[in-house]
């Protein structure tokens, strides 16, 4: 492991040099693609027109058929007949024609009749024996002449003499009767469609209806002759309206789509010209030249691992902690993508949902127990994509959208159930929870489906969805040592087992330096409470302070907290002599946190949490008693705190220790110690070379004003009670 360890170590290294992550991300690129080269690339078929089909060959995507589609608009238009209107005014221009001709009829007869009348009147006034006067009558052909003069001439054309000389010589009785039964069958009869071939059926119709009438043989004759003459085609051809109509018929007709899946020839079955031409639509027969699908997965891996290197580039990390978690990362992918691959090989062999098997929550598993959840489910979301192009075997289209859905539920399953318990001791449930969550997304894609599925395939999936849960549990088990020791990781499973009383370093400071236990208990919770505020590692501050002060059991009765009915050993040595102690425990500590192999951010917690700090009462000890002493001969030997957790817990310590020598302490002095002890490092420098803005150092001292009052807080003093005798009855 140490060897493991040099070479992540230099490879780490390398990952600071851009060009080498750049590589990195290339590599990984590279694999991803030939990885998934083989599910992209179009199969190759050899067909011919006219020949036999060997398989049954289905459409690997949805397109539109243009040629049928404009064959069937074409069919849709000529459905469509051509569109005739019926235009009503003309029915009414021919009544209004026919009663005109009676109007004129009538007027003229008056017309003669007033004339008549008039000189009749004359010829008596002027004649002195009346009766032997004649007076002379317009006659019948004058009638005529004057009505012909009052009709226009297209009507004088039409209409014949002897029509106009019937009316002209019929009683103003039956000429109404006849106006009026004329007008009414032809407006009846024009009400309905006349087409151009239907004219004479309309007149015959016209006609029928007024032989019916009483009227005399010469008037009814007249009668019909007008009723036929008015009679006209009324419905005429619209071209307007005939191509909205089909334009109309030609829009609502759908595309015509060659489905995903839908079979484009059986087996056995003869490639026809329209078979031809519908496997030339969808790409099955230029395969060889066809680049479209590779240049399509490069994309989408471009995407991948620009998402992934964004997501390196913004972690609030340092360096070190980002090449670490950017190593960890790319190894469980590679190694998830590898593994992937080879259990697709299997569906070669008919087992197509084979997807079952893969251990799909061991990857997000990994991730979210040495970096974090949210990197976590970023990778399970990758992985379905990848998965679902890589199980695509015997299925239609390029993804397996199914083997998608499988991955990343089983993948954010076991995320979900580690963020509740992050503890090595439950990936082993985490595995039983995994497979549970397996076979019920098993269950409901099996459902939708809506297909028969026999007892024996149900068994086959659930086996699957419970080795996959199981196997991820276990692989997660045997992964975590090696990325852990190789890669120096400290994980929160770590820390939390770390934290565990029984832990023999723990022990040892519990039963050989009780007091330095209880003091880095409560420096643990000043600690957690406060980098949590801060964004900082509170898990780790807080198992961090457990064992910050571990070199004192080495010498636990020179340290006042332990001093407990003995005295003050301090009291009988020289400044110099106790110095030297006091400063030692912070290096002794370190010593022994390395030869137990502690991760090292713990052992820099025990080294730097005094940075180089003064020791103020042996210095002033010192120069009292009339030594020639340098300040740096009375400082810690640091180095100064280099994390936030580390400053916050050398601020801790400190302020812990003050507060717990003071009597009663109110809220206001607990204040006013904790801001002077933080203005103390800052003015000394101690805080320089961690990242530990003025604000965070604000909420760092209302955090611990917070837990410190809620620890001396002021408690009711109860009145002694005096023991008295109770007399029994």
């Amino acid at each position: 492991m140490d060897k493991l360890q040099l070479y992540m170590t230099k490879l780490r290294n390398l990952l600071k040099i851009t060009f080498m992550r750049i590589l990195l991300f290339l590599l990984l690129g590279i694999i991803m693609y030939f990885t998934m080269f083989s599910n992209v690339r179009p199969e190759k078929l050899d067909l011919s027109l006219f020949s036999v089909a060997e398989q049954t060959i289905r459409s690997p995507i949805t397109i539109e058929d243009k040629a049928s589609t404009e064959k069937k608009k074409k069919d849709a238009e000529n459905q469509v007949s051509d569109v005739y209107v019926v235009k009503k005014e003309i029915a009414q221009n021919r009544v209004d024609l026919i009663t005109s001709i009676f109007d004129t009829v009538s007027e003229v007869n008056d017309e003669a009749v007033e004339e008549d009348k008039k000189a009749a009147e004359k010829a008596a006034e002027n004649s002195e024996d009346s009766n032997q006067s004649k007076v002379k009558k317009i006659s019948t052909e004058e009638k005529l002449e004057r009505t012909k003069e009052k009709l226009t001439e297209g009507v004088t054309k039409e209409v014949s003499d002897d029509v106009l000389l019937a009316l002209l010589e019929a009683n103003s009785t039956d000429l109404s009767i006849a106006k009026d039964v004329t007008v009414t069958e032809i407006n009846n009869v024009m009400q309905e469609r006349i087409p151009a071939d239907g004219v004479e059926n309309a007149k015959k119709r016209v006609e029928n209806q007024i032989n019916l009438t009483s009227l005399n043989a010469n008037l009814r004759s007249s009668m019909v002759d007008l009723g036929r003459y008015a009679i006209y085609q009324n419905e005429f051809y619209d071209p307007v309206a005939t191509q909205e109509a089909r334009q109309t018929a030609v829009e609502g007709v759908e595309p015509v789509k060659i489905l995903q899946g839908q079979i484009l020839v059986e087996q056995n079955q003869l490639i026809s010209r329209e078979v031809y031409r519908q496997l030339e639509l969808v790409g099955m027969l230029d395969n060889e030249n066809s680049v479209q699908p590779f240049i399509g997965l490069g994309l989408i891996i471009l995407v991948i691992l620009c998402a992934t290197y964004y997501y390196f580039y913004e972690l609030n990390r340092t360096e070190d902690i980002k090449q670490n978690y950017l190593l960890v990362y790319s190894i469980v992918f590679v190694i998830s993508l590898l593994l992937m691959k080879g259990i697709s090989y299997i569906q070669a062999f008919e087992y197509s949902e084979i997807v079952y098997v893969f251990p799909a929550a061991m990857g997000g598993m990994l991730i979210k127990i040495l970096i974090d959840e949210k990197l976590a489910i970023y990778y399970s979301v990758i992985m379905s994509i990848c998965g679902s192009l890589i199980f695509n075997e015997g299925v239609t289209g390029t993804f397996h959208v199914t083997a998608g859905i499988y991955i990343i539920c089983s993948g954010i399953a076991g995320i979900l159930f580690l963020s509740k318990h992050n503890q090595r001791s439950k990936i082993l449930q985490a595995g039983l929870f995994v497979s549970g969550v397996n076979i019920l997304v098993i269950i409901s894609l099996m459902l939708l489906r809506n297909g028969q599925i026999d007892l024996m395939e149900y068994g086959f999936y659930f086996i699957a969805g419970f080795v996959s849960g199981i196997s991820s549990a276990v692989l997660t088990i045997g992964f975590l040592p090696f990325f852990e020791s190789g890669f120096g990781m400290l994980s929160a499973m770590k820390l939390i087992e770390l934290s565990n009383p029984n832990h023999p370093l723990l022990r040892k400071i519990l039963t050989e330096a009780p007091g330095t236990y209880h003091h880095s208990v409560m420096v643990a919770n000043l600690s957690d409470s406060a980098c949590e505020a801060i964004g900082a590692n509170g898990l780790l501050a807080r198992v961090g302070c457990y064992y910050h002060d571990i070199g004192k059991t080495k010498r636990p009765q020179f340290f006042i907290e332990n001093q407990i009915n003995i005295d003050n050993p301090h009291d009988k040595l020289p400044p110099q002599t106790s110095k030297n102690i006091i400063i030692a425990h912070a290096e002794d500590g370190a010593e022994m946190l390395r030869k137990h192999k502690m991760p090292k951010e713990i052992v820099d917690i025990a080294e730097q949490h005094h940075g180089t700090t003064l020791l103020k009462f042996f210095y002033h000890k010192a120069m009292e008693s009339g030594l020639d002493v340098k300040e740096e001969d009375y400082r810690y030997p640091g180095p100064k705190a280099q994390t936030k957790e580390v400053a916050v817990i050398g601020i801790a310590d400190s302020v812990e220790a003050a507060v717990r020598s003071m009597s009663q302490p109110t809220p206001e002095q607990i204040d006013h110690l904790i801001r002077k002890i933080i203005s103390d490092r800052l003015q000394d420098g101690q805080l320089n070379e961690c990242d530990l803005t003025l604000k965070e150092l604000e909420i760092v001292a209302h955090s611990f004003n917070e837990t410190l009052n809620g620890i001396f807080h002021s408690r009711i003093e109860y009145p002694e009670m005096t023991n008295q005798k109770v007399k029994q009855a």
